[in-house]
């Protein structure tokens, strides 16, 4: 259940920047369901933000972490934040919230995120930034790396390489992808519906696919108290990206969204209006 390349998604007819479909307002937010290059249903939303007359303004793609989707409240809490910097659209990865199809863990969500980033290009963003958490982070990276197509990204509390277990939540999150009894916690606990099968072929890892993201702007910012990822692995990245690549290491964060603060979150809105383009 590899894949390689992203591929195209088919046109949405929701314009942000008129009237809608449904007959809203110009400026409005939109929420629509978008169907990717293999065929899913993927719920995204979007919302103006700061700047949203410009046509050609700034819009931020948000890719939730494993377990996440479009309406849980750490993702709406970095959708407000990071919407003082310009327009932001958030979605469910497959198997997530209200989307189609089952999680292949960080795989074929490169085509979910590509089927986002190019509904919003076609809603008239000429600046787009895709942020990342987590299993998001490694999505991001991915995406900018073997498709690429944005102009800057952010990778927040991602891991490096595929198989770690080195930490003991590493360890629970294998038992819930590998075993049915896990399976069966993430589709009823935690809303989330996992593919059954392993990768054949594995995919390209994060750090293998870093060094296809230049010249485009990259940002990795780690927790140096992530209990998931040890800081290994933003430092291999910040390796693999080179001079193009920078690398933050926050001293009092955690893991992904929910650990990050939101003076955190508005520093990372700053660096991607400043390099985005």
């Amino acid at each position: 259940m590899s894949t390689g390349r992203a591929g195209h998604v088919a046109r949405s007819t929701h314009r942000p920047h008129a009237e809608t479909a449904d007959g809203s307002p110009a400026g409005a937010p939109v929420r629509t369901f978008l169907r990717t290059a293999d065929g899913v249903s993927i719920d995204a939303r979007y919302e103006p933000g700061a700047g949203a007359g410009d046509a050609g303004d700034l819009v931020f793609v948000v890719a939730h972490g494993f377990t996440g989707d479009a309406d849980r409240p750490h993702v709406r809490r970095v959708a407000a934040a990071l919407a003082r910097h310009g327009a932001v659209a958030t979605f469910s990865f497959r198997g997530h919230g209200a989307s189609g199809g089952l999680s292949t863990v960080g795989d074929r969500e490169v085509l979910d995120l590509a089927a986002v980033v190019a509904w919003v290009r076609e809603l008239g963003h000429g600046r787009v930034a895709t942020v990342g958490f987590s299993m998001g982070g490694s999505v991001v990276l991915r995406h900018a790396g073997l498709d690429g197509g944005t102009d800057a990204v952010v990778s927040v509390s991602a891991p490096a390489r595929w198989f770690y277990r080195g930490t003991a939540p590493m360890r629970r999150l294998h038992w819930l992808v590998t075993r049915p009894a896990g399976r069966l916690v993430g589709r009823y606990g935690l809303r989330t519906r996992i593919h059954r099968r392993r990768w054949d072929p594995v995919p390209v890892s994060p750090v293998e696919a870093v060094p296809g993201i230049a010249p485009t702007p990259l940002l990795i910012v780690h927790g140096e108290r992530d209990g998931y990822f040890p800081l290994d692995h933003p430092r291999m990245l910040a390796e693999a990206a080179g001079d193009h690549g920078e690398l933050w290491l926050e001293p009092e964060m955690g893991h992904a969204e929910n650990a990050a603060p939101e003076e955190l979150l508005h520093r990372i809105g700053h660096w991607a209006a400043g390099r985005a383009g």
